[in-house]
């Protein structure tokens, strides 16, 4: 089986060769903030659907189980980590089935089995029965998140990949803001009937989801070759230490979700309202300028140095709001709304170049495989970094945060060697040809 990778430029003897996907640069993606391609606009109405019902159950259901329902804090956030659990062990594998199935078809599968768990949740009476329930829906809604970043990369070809995943991120974030005010309605009656009102909207939401990608045109599965092993990915060592980086870098976006909300309250004289003003702030300027900032992230080499740069930028921002806990009221505000605005810019740079690494790395054959693993990254930083963010953030102070700053410009540098050895990898198979 001839294997084929996304990268734009393949390393080959030291040198970088432009392959054909350079001609389709000039491709414009949008037209007045909606894909020019059919297909992915497809792509993102589903995205959008799917998170604007997300939005308004992340917003209330951690209030509804311990309010309405009676769950003690612990016993819904065991359950919840069981739903995350379940999204580790299933994404590799689901994955896989995207490609050696059809792709398209196991997405509307596993986005139909997320739509009809999506309200159960809301009726169970006990820790047991909701943590069963969570760890269903996580099977079907981490499943067909890893089969839709493989449908992404091989509808969005042509050197668009990155800057689809841009939009998409853009897309999403607006849709769970907007998700989140409908939430917020909830919170204000705070009656059983409106939270049960918000979980029957999210399955409806991601039932038109599930529907929406019925439209998207058939993608021929893959088989495995004469033996390919079954999950290849996890013998790729390169592509498993790129993940391996990636998903250290993710740990800034914990960093500022909930150490800089810990920090606020624990450090600084600034109100417990401004963890929601920068979470605010943050939304609206990654869907302002996502896609801007991910330009010239493309490829593998161009990704690994975009995590440089962006690292910079984030280390920049931890610095900033690490002396937040030196000024008065209005200074601490001043302070930390500085440095969010120079970490969020970091944050949008390094993105484009995490997408750069994953999908330029990852054979075109077995992009739903790769970009599960990808995926993994991310999830088990979901689990391990809350303490590690606790203990810098919190235990830590001020210091902690310039710690913080020096291991995400650390993490950034060792993934440049490592991108060109994983590039390497490819080159030596003597692949150059690019999928669009």
């Amino acid at each position: 089986m001839t294997t084929r990778y996304l990268d734009i430029k393949i390393l080959k003897g030291g040198e970088a060769m432009t392959t054909t996907a350079d001609a389709s640069q000039g491709e414009k993606l949008t037209h007045r903030g909606i894909p020019v391609d059919p297909d992915l606009r497809v792509l993102a109405l589903s995205s959008f659907a799917n998170r604007f019902g997300a939005g308004a159950v992340l917003t209330t259901s951690a209030l509804y189980f311990t309010r309405q329902v009676g769950f003690s804090p612990t016993e819904v956030a065991l359950a919840m980590s069981v739903g995350a659990l379940v999204g580790i062990v299933v994404q590799v594998p689901a994955g896989h089935l995207g490609d050696t199935r059809g792709p398209r078809e196991m997405l509307t599968l596993f986005m139909t089995g997320a739509a009809l768990f999506s309200a159960p949740p809301v009726f169970a009476r006990s820790p047991l029965v909701l943590a069963v329930l969570l760890g269903v829906l996580a099977f079907f809604e981490r499943g067909a998140g890893a089969v839709n970043q493989g449908v992404i990369a091989q509808l969005a070809t042509g050197g668009r990949g990155v800057l689809f995943k841009a939009y998409l991120r853009a897309v999403t974030n607006s849709a769970l803001g907007l998700g989140s005010v409908f939430g917020g309605l909830a919170l204000i009656v705070d009656e059983a009937w409106a939270y049960v009102a918000v979980f029957v909207l999210n399955a409806v939401f991601t039932a038109f989801a599930a529907w929406n990608t019925t439209r998207l045109p058939h993608l021929p599965p893959h088989e495995r070759a004469a033996g390919e092993p079954r999950l290849a990915v996890l013998r790729d060592w390169p592509y498993v230490v790129v993940t391996a980086l990636t998903g250290l870098y993710a740990l800034h976006f914990f960093v500022m979700e909930l150490g800089l909300a810990l920090y606020i309250s624990e450090h600084t004289e600034a109100p417990t309202v401004m963890v929601a003003v920068l979470l605010i702030v943050n939304t609206a300027m990654v869907a302002l300028f996502q896609v801007r900032f991910s330009r010239r992230s493309d490829s593998v080499e161009a990704g690994a140095k975009a995590l440089v740069r962006g690292s910079l930028w984030i280390a920049a921002g931890f610095a900033i709001v690490a002396v937040a806990d030196r000024g008065s009221y209005w200074i601490a505000i001043a302070v930390l709304v500085a440095g969010s605005l120079v970490h969020v810019v970091g944050e949008m740079i390094g993105s484009g170049g995490q997408w750069g690494l994953q999908l330029g790395l990852a054979p075109h054959e077995r992009q739903g495989q790769y970009q599960g693993f990808a995926g993994l990254g991310f999830s088990v930083m979901a689990v391990i970094g809350p303490p590690i963010v606790t203990f810098f953030c919190v235990e830590q102070g001020e210091r902690g945060w310039l710690m913080l700053a020096g291991i995400m410009v650390g993490i950034a540098l060792v993934s440049v060697p490592a991108a060109r050895w994983a590039l390497a990898s490819r080159a030596s198979y003597g692949v150059t040809t690019h999928s669009g």
